[in-house]
């Protein structure tokens, strides 16, 4: 399997749809941001365009999963650090981003089979297989850093996530909040996790 490329990144979990609110299982099922999300989306931008504000350039450029949650996440970051400091940064998208694959579980309650796929010994039927998601979420982040000249900003999903948690050595099963900037940084040891406080 290729290895994850040992540079910064940061990533941004799309902000919440109805289905996150009601606790069901989303996948590649391609739903919209709930009022909650955009305003989540707001202000991840403008917690983003402090950053750039302040002198900083934390990425360089944002890629984002094609799923209309995170995509117009990603639009809102763009936007709001356009507006506040005349910076269009380049966006773009790749397939590779988008949420698991969860099958016939996709729009059902969460369940308590989340740990029993982690570790292979249970898959959704047509879902997609954990080591899969984790091989081409590399895949991607990897491609993402070659579509810069600084750090990426990956935009993309909860499960996704997990998968690059793996990758990065870390405990997987975490939950990350919706919306919630986090820096990502290889040191000789470890990776380490930072998010912004709102």
């Amino acid at each position: 399997m290729t290895q994850l490329c040992t540079k910064p990144f940061w990533f941004l979990r799309h902000g919440e749809t109805e289905w996150n609110a009601r606790h069901l299982s989303q996948g590649r099922t391609d739903i919209p941001l709930n009022e909650t999300g955009l305003e989540q989306a707001r202000r991840a931008g403008h917690q983003l365009a402090d950053l750039f504000e302040k002198g900083e350039r934390p990425f360089t450029h944002i890629v984002s999963s094609p799923l209309k949650r995170a995509f117009v996440t990603a639009e809102y970051v763009r936007e709001a650090i356009a507006q506040r400091t005349g910076i269009t940064l380049p966006l773009s998208d790749d397939a590779d981003l988008q949420e698991v694959s969860f099958g016939v579980q996709e729009g059902k309650p969460m369940g308590d089979w989340y740990n029993t796929w982690i570790n292979g010994t249970f898959v959704p039927e047509q879902g997609e297989r954990f080591v899969t998601l984790k091989a081409r979420g590399i895949a991607a982040l990897n491609r993402a850093h070659d579509r810069g000249t600084g750090a990426p900003l990956i935009v993309a999903h909860g499960a996704l996530f997990r998968g690059l948690r793996a990758a990065m050595g870390l405990e997987i099963n975490v939950r990350l909040p919706n919306a919630v900037p986090l820096k990502a940084t290889p040191s000789e040891e470890n990776w380490v996790l930072e998010m912004l406080s709102a």
